[in-house]
C-alpha cells in the first residue's frame, strides 16, 4: 500500500501555508487533515470539506532501491 500525502504549498492561501503531511492510512491522513483545515485555515468540518480534502490526496512515489 502506497503512503497517501497532501501538500498545502500546492494550494494557494493568504498565509502561504507549508505544511506537508503523510500516513500509510487514508482516514488517518483525513482526520489530520481536517484538523489542520479547521484549526489553522478556519474551514468548518463538513461532509463537504472532507471529500474536497480526500481529492487532494495523492501518492508517493516508491523510491527505487
Amino acid at each position: 500500500m502506497a503512503r497517501k500525502f497532501i501538500d498545502c504549498r500546492e494550494y494557494p492561501s493568504e498565509m502561504n501555508c507549508t505544511v506537508f503531511m503523510s500516513a500509510d492510512r487514508e482516514d488517518e491522513l483525513l482526520e489530520a487533515a481536517v484538523q489542520h483545515a479547521v484549526a489553522v485555515h478556519g474551514h468548518t468540518d463538513t461532509p463537504e470539506l472532507r471529500e474536497t480534502l480526500r481529492s487532494m490526496f495523492k501518492e508517493e512515489l516508491k523510491k527505487a532501491a
